[in-house]
């Protein structure tokens, strides 16, 4: 997947380094000189710019993207920005602080995809409401585990099968199930996988693509490329 992200400060640079240690395309886009030279030097596609302005997210390549983040601590700038996202057919991420009273968050929420607020959630909450979809990274347990929860859709080729049957990689192992509406609980072999049921699994980044085939399916989006990395 490709994404665009405002702002190369502590949160963008962070989520964007996460995402592309992943295998997914990201584009950092920065107005300030020196946070977009530290951007470079890490190795980052860096747009340098006001990323408000649709001609910058233009030079980003904002209609190639499949989602936005706008990710600084400028709340005018990171809406102007998903509103430009979503004319582009953007998802869109806005990033908030957590002292926004409720009638400021509601007036954003209804405009965007996603809000996070990066003081609470860190990297892995950013990089979440990027993807979206069915499969949202829990933890990183080592440098090559991921714990995952997966959502099984209605596309899933193991839907109606039970645990028991289900036949992952070697290197993937179901820690948790609950049926849809339900907390999670210990697997039971004979219970059946129906639409909506969320499974948490603990899997090496190779197998990840794999386990989302398996269990999702092919048209969830948020989990192309599915390969996961430290956050």
């Amino acid at each position: 997947m490709r994404f665009v992200i405002i702002g190369a400060g502590r949160v963008g640079l962070r989520t964007g380094r996460v995402l592309q240690e992943e295998g997914h395309e990201v584009t950092l886009v920065e107005r300030d000189a020196a946070l977009a030279e530290r951007a470079r030097d890490q190795g980052f596609d860096v747009v340098g710019g006001d990323g408000s302005r649709e001609e910058v997210l233009e030079r980003a390549e904002i209609d190639e993207a499949d989602a936005l983040g706008a990710l600084t601590g400028d709340l005018n700038t990171n809406f102007a920005a998903c509103l430009i996202g979503k004319h582009h057919g953007c998802r869109t991420i806005l990033r908030i602080d957590e002292d926004y009273r409720e009638n400021i968050y509601r007036k954003y929420a209804e405009a965007v995809d996603e809000i996070v607020y990066p003081e609470r959630l860190g990297a892995i909450g950013a990089k979440n409401a990027l993807l979206g979809g069915d499969i949202r990274a829990i933890a990183d347990i080592a440098q090559n585990l991921q714990v995952v929860e997966l959502t099984v859709t209605e596309e899933a080729p193991t839907r109606g099968y039970t645990i028991s049957e289900l036949q992952l990689p070697a290197d993937a192992t179901v820690l948790a199930f609950g049926k849809e509406g339900e907390p999670l609980d210990i697997p039971d072999p004979d219970e059946s996988l129906e639409e909506g049921d969320r499974l948490v699994v603990l899997a090496d980044f190779d197998v990840l693509g794999d386990v989302r085939q398996i269990l999702v399916g092919d048209n969830s989006r948020a989990a192309a490329q599915a390969g996961a990395g430290g956050v």
